[in-house]
């Protein structure tokens, strides 16, 4: 098996459990805050390991997280879709960046993700969301090193596990 296919595990269940993050309940109250772990997930994967590089996998992924989530179906994918598009384009950039410039990249990518979101919900005419509803990108950006350090030793774990 090679290293490629070895990591597949690890890719699949860390997504498995960014949309089980997503969809948890939580109180109203912070509902609207929640860090949006499958960006996460997928930014983690494109920067470090060269992999969720495909807008198809994307928009799979996405369209997944509509039907998951009860959200307009091709909402989310077209989110992710621009999301993996611009990692692409800046990828060879951000992955050097120090970390305090990739966290600054990461909340551009996310804000422009809840500008498309915004955009779609005034398409919908269902009414702006809360001031709170902008606060989720700060605190996707706040998780990020944690994810980030926790998805890197797991892979450090599996590779050394393999050798």
């Amino acid at each position: 098996m090679s290293g490629r296919d070895a990591g597949q595990g690890l890719l699949l269940l860390s997504l498995a459990l960014g949309f089980a993050m997503t969809v948890m309940p939580l109180p109203g109250v912070i509902e609207p805050m929640r860090p949006y772990w499958v960006a996460l997930i997928i930014i983690y994967w494109n920067l470090e390991a060269g992999r969720m590089r495909h807008l198809g996998q994307a928009f799979v992924i996405g369209l997944l997280l509509d039907l998951f989530t009860g959200a307009l179906l091709g909402q989310h994918a077209l989110g992710l879709v621009i999301l993996v598009f611009l990692l692409e384009r800046f990828r060879a950039r951000i992955r050097f960046f120090p970390p305090w410039q990739q966290a600054a990249a990461i909340l551009a990518l996310l804000a422009n993700d809840r500008i498309i979101h915004s955009w779609v919900i005034a398409l919908q005419g269902t009414g702006w969301p809360s001031w709170t509803w902008w606060l989720a990108p700060l605190l996707t950006v706040i998780v990020w090193p944690f994810l980030f350090l926790l998805l890197d030793l797991l892979r450090r774990h599996q590779r050394l596990g393999r050798s």
